[in-house]
């Protein structure tokens, strides 16, 4: 963040949190007034009732399942809302007392229609409404949920869930003991995605499952250091803790300490950066441990905007997809090569300790500080833990942090200040961060994008246990024994009706591209959606994802895509230019390796 908007002179600093959780900052800082989860882990151990929504647990983040298996196991009760039949919803010794498979892109509508149950039938939890919650908002908003238009009967042509599933399932969560929600990119990385975290703060907020253990609304985070990623500044109208940059007191702090004045505007999101160098009026780019290339949606609008622009430099350690495009490419540091601190999503602050020397001779915190330097913006620390008295100096939330109280304590969750000089485990015991609880309206629009003749089905997309994101790092190793390539998930009755069985290889078509991979016919989906993983570069898998994204934020919207699948006996042409290109374009070009040498 420094080194972009005092070095560079501009806000053009975002994170890949954009892609995953940027609906979660947003959608909890206008209901509870902070962009952060409310409990630690281990609440879970306290939970009555838990519902996961657009998640997938045991694949995505299976030591937490353990967890929640754990409670499960013990007497709990599980609620599941995902358009696939996932593992927590039967397993061994684990089955969902209801499973809400609803049709991709309708989180809002389902939510709605629990809502609606829980007012109309009298569950709502008056007396935390009244003490903790803005009473003008809460009326507005129980008037309008009320309404026939969002009652499950109504929501159940567009959600494909039976109504008294869905009321079962509203009256559980409600009146079930401590109810805990637990949710990740299968709600954020939707058009609607914002207004689904609204709406599960409703639910909360109306039912008084928030501020104490085991409840809550709890996002788990989609990579290890996300959450400290946006916390330190990394959205272009933030500074660090979530203050925006047009706020002049908050400003005339960062530019009195940096001694460089700052910008007050907003600055570009990733995507609007790729528009513009389309365009040609963004020209350059530097990317530290990110794979734009592979992660982002319509891959080909992406490695467009990379080629248009005239330096790109990638920072990483290893040369990834987006490294294609790179003119500059600077080696990073893994985490056994770092000293510093990562946050997790229960905003816990963990060290990291440094276990052998950086390969590339430097820290990526030391590289920073020489490229500030050779921009004429002098940096200077010795320690990275210089770097977090800075932040604590700068930052109401972590003003308590030190690396010394980290050492103390073993971690450290913020806000951690004078009023919780060892951190705070759980949010909003008392009163919420912004003081009284604001429910939000939160009307169920459709996607635009649509099936039709042409494209009938939605594909939506998600991990597998074997492999963890782009697969930057578990492709090179054994793991790929179990997940060597991404496969389709297909339902029975959508495979017979195309020919299709089970390792044939087959076309996946949308309005942005196509890509071939072998099918998989699984009673794990439902007619009409089909499923993939993004592991694998070779795939393509965001080649036939949209641009459509987030109303409030740009998140992408990775989880509704219409396609249609077809049988082949061979690759897209995109799958045959990009093996072409994974050797053409990591070639160091001449000039440059003789300087090298």
């Amino acid at each position: 963040m420094k080194l972009v908007r005092a070095g560079f002179g501009n806000n053009n600093v975002d994170t890949c949190a954009r892609v995953c959780h940027s609906p979660t900052g947003y959608g909890l800082s206008k209901t509870f007034g902070t962009s952060a989860g409310t409990q630690d882990f281990k609440s879970v151990a306290k939970t009555d009732v838990i519902m996961i929504i657009g998640a997938n647990p045991t694949d995505g983040h299976p030591v937490f399942a353990s967890r929640m298996k754990k409670r499960l196991r013990a007497g709990a009760k599980l609620i599941v809302i995902d358009p696939r039949r996932i593992d927590m919803v039967k397993s061994p010794h684990v089955a969902a007392s209801h499973h809400l498979a609803l049709r991709p892109g309708t989180n809002v509508a389902v939510l709605n229609a629990m809502a609606h149950v829980i007012v109309t039938e009298g569950l709502i939890d008056e007396s935390f409404v009244r003490e903790r919650c803005d009473l003008v908002d809460f009326e507005m908003w129980a008037r309008a949920i009320a309404e026939e238009r969002n009652s499950p009967e109504a929501m159940e042509p567009y959600t494909g869930v039976a109504a008294q599933d869905l009321r079962e399932a509203a009256r559980l969560y409600a009146t079930g003991g401590a109810a805990a929600i637990y949710y990740g990119l299968g709600v954020t990385e939707h058009s609607q995605g914002s207004t689904t975290v609204m709406a599960m703060a409703n639910l909360a907020m109306a039912t008084g499952n928030i501020g104490r253990d085991g409840v809550g609304v709890n996002p788990l985070r989609g990579q290890n250091n996300v959450q400290g990623s946006c916390d330190m500044g990394s959205f272009p109208h933030e500074f660090s803790g979530y203050r925006h940059v047009s706020d002049d007191s908050t400003r005339q702090m960062f530019e009195s300490l940096w001694n460089r004045p700052l910008s007050n505007e907003q600055g570009l999101r990733i995507p609007n950066m790729i528009d513009e160098a389309i365009g040609g009026g963004f020209k350059g780019l530097y990317v530290q441990g990110e794979d734009i290339a592979q992660s982002d949606p319509d891959t080909q609008h992406i490695t467009a905007g990379l080629r248009a622009m005239e330096c790109v430099v990638i920072q990483d350690i290893f040369l990834n997809e987006t490294a294609k495009y790179a003119h500059v490419f600077l080696p990073g540091s893994s985490f056994l090569e770092k000293d510093g601190t990562f946050t997790n999503a229960e905003r816990r602050i963990s060290r990291v300790r440094k276990v052998m020397e950086p390969l590339s001779g430097k820290s990526e915190w030391q590289a920073t500080i020489d490229l500030s330097n050779a921009l004429g913006y002098p940096m200077s620390y010795s320690h990275p833990s210089e770097i977090m008295d800075e932040i604590a100096r700068l930052t109401p939330t972590f003003a308590g942090v030190s690396y010394e109280k980290i050492e103390q304590l073993g971690s450290v969750q913020w806000p951690c200040n004078d009023k919780a000089p060892t951190g705070t485990p759980i949010m909003h015991v008392d009163r919420f961060v912004r003081g009284l609880g604001k429910f939000m309206m939160t009307e169920y629009v459709p996607t635009e994008e649509k099936t039709g003749a042409r494209f009938p089905l939605i594909l939506t997309t998600g991990r597998i246990l074997s492999q963890y994101n782009v697969g930057a790092q578990t492709r090179r190793t054994e793991n790929s024994v179990w997940h060597d390539e991404d496969v389709l998930e297909i339902h029975p009755f959508d495979a017979e009706n195309r020919g299709v069985k089970t390792g044939d290889l087959v076309a996946l078509q949308s309005r942005t591209g196509e890509i071939s991979l072998r099918a998989e016919v699984s009673e794990r989906m439902q007619p009409g959606v089909v499923y993939t993983t993004f592991h694998h570069a070779k795939t393509g898998a965001n080649v036939i994802t949209t641009d459509f994204s987030d109303w409030a934020t740009n998140c992408p919207e990775y989880k509704v895509t219409a396609v249609q699948v077809r049988r082949t006996n061979q690759y897209s042409d995109w799958q045959e230019r990009n093996a072409r290109e994974d050797i053409e374009l990591r070639r160091i070009a001449p000039r440059f390796a003789t300087a090298a040498e």
